[in-house]
Order: C-alpha cells, then structure tokens, then sequence
C-alpha cells in the first residue's frame, strides 16, 4: 500500500509540474499587452493630427494626445486616449482569458471520458455487487481526477481485504485515509491558478479606480489652468480617460469573477463525485469484509 501511495505521489507531483507557470507566462502577456497598448492601439492610423501636419513613426506618443496636437478617429484610438493605466488593464484582460482556457481545458481532462454520472452509477452497481475488479477496469478507461481517486481506493480495497493483520475498524481507517490522501493529492491540479482569476476580480477594479482618479485629475487641472473659461477639450480629454479605465476595469473584474465562479462549480462538483464513490467503496468493503 506504501508503494501505491508513493507511486500516485510521483504522478501528482508530475502533473503539477504541467500546466501554465504564472511566473512565466505574466511577464510575457505583460509585454503583449505593452506592444498591443504601444502599436496597436497607438497606431497613427487610429488618430487624426492638426490640418497640414502628417503623423509619422509606428505609434504616437500619449502626451501628443493630451496636449490636443492629435484627436482619436478610431475606438482604438479612443482606448489609447485611457492613458498609461490601459496597458495594465489590458494585461489583466488577457491574463484572465489565457488561465480561463488553460483551467477550462484542465478541468475538463480532469472529469475524463464519458458521462461522469453515468461512470459514478456504473461502479456504484458494481460495488453492490462486490465486483472490485471490474470497477478498477471502468476507473482505467475514465482517465479522470475521479477515475484516479477511486483506483487508488480500490486499490487499497482489495490490499485491505486479503489482509489478515488488522481487524475491521483498522482496516475501514486505513481505507479511508488513503481515499482522503489521493483526494489531497489531486486537488493542487484542479485549484492551481485559480487564485489568478480570484485576485483579478479584485485587483482589476482598484487598478481602475487609479486611472479614474488620474483622468479626474488631469479634468480638475484643466478646469484651474484654463482661469474662468473651462477649456472643453483638455476637460473632455481628462474625462474621457477616466471612463475608459473605469469601463475596462469593471469589464475584467466582471469577467474574471464570473469565470472564477463557473471553475469553482466544476470543481465542486468533482470532489462531490469523489466524495459520493468513496462512501460507496467504504459501505461495500464494511458490507463485504
């Protein structure tokens, strides 16, 4: 049994290693959201300069923008206007969308093949009956986070079950704790980068709230600058960035909570099954044995 626990630890350790490294992969989507903030949304296609003066270089400078020598034609153009805050903002956006899919794909390996109702029915059936074997066989072809639990405690199961050291209660402990060990093992695949989406939903929204403040403060300036008469276009342009982080602040947070939830269903529906085949497994060897 030592064996069979150490040998489902080497393969855990295995899939933890897999997956996308935040380590990694965020300061590369940092840099794809600086050059898409830079030369995308930068673009001097997506602005328009004073009549006689032509816009050159691959991307424009915000302070061109702020200073009203250019004005955005395009809604690219427009985001650009968010200032410097954009850039992170769009980080946050991408980051949720690559770790959704990466968790989305994750979890949808770790509930295996076939119908997982119809997978936890079968072996239940075949547990009733006393049919270890066949049940090990059904765990092989689900190739799922439950199909792993559940052969590890059928494992034990039939361990357990020829051995003749150890009294009842002993042995429904024994089995028991090796179900809880190899639900522990498996739960770090299912949770991991989930924080990610959990801090974005937070985090997203006070980044926000900082380029909101910034805009307000570059309207207010506007307002001191210009004496008694407002200058409408230094005023709009101080406004107009403020918005633009809120809206793309709330969007992401919005995004990321909503996607946060959804994976942490999945999850909880899978230690649900997990948890509903190990008392089956418990009720069977205590029936049996």
């Amino acid at each position: 049994m030592e064996m069979n626990v150490s040998t489902q630890e080497e393969q855990v350790v295995a899939k933890k290693a897999g997956g996308l490294n935040p380590a990694i992969v965020l300061p590369i989507l940092y840099l794809i959201a600086l050059g898409i903030y830079i030369f995308v949304l930068g673009n001097p296609g997506n602005f328009q300069a004073k009549a006689g003066e032509a816009i050159t270089g691959p991307s424009v400078a915000f302070s061109d923008v702020a200073s009203k020598d250019l004005h955005p034609e395009s809604f690219m153009g427009v985001i650009y206007t968010g200032g410097p805050i954009v850039h992170i903002l769009i980080m946050f956006m991408i980051t949720v969308i690559v770790f959704s899919f990466e968790r989305f794909f994750v979890l949808r390996k770790a509930a295996g093949k076939g119908n997982l109702d119809a997978y936890v029915l079968k072996v239940r059936g075949l547990l009733d009956k006393n049919k270890i074997d066949e049940a090990i066989e059904e765990c092989d072809a689900q190739q799922g986070s439950v199909g792993n639990v559940v052969k590890e405690g059928l494992t034990t199961y039939k361990v357990l079950a020829d051995d003749k050291t150890l009294n009842k209660e002993q042995k429904l402990v024994a089995l028991t704790k090796s179900i809880e060990e190899a639900t522990t093992l498996e739960m770090p695949m299912l949770e991991k980068n989930m924080m990610i989406l959990s801090t974005l939903g937070t985090v997203a929204t006070l980044v926000a709230l900082l380029g909101t403040v910034i805009g307000m403060i570059r309207s207010f300036q506007a307002l001191g600058a210009a004496g008694g008469t407002p200058d409408a276009a230094a005023l709009s342009i101080g406004i107009s960035e403020a918005l633009i982080n809120t809206a793309l602040g709330i969007g992401t947070s919005a995004i990321a909570i909503i996607l946060y939830n959804f994976f942490t269903s999945k999850i909880d529906g899978l230690t649900y099954k997990i948890d509903e085949i190990g008392m089956s497994i418990q009720q069977s060897f205590a029936e049996f044995n």
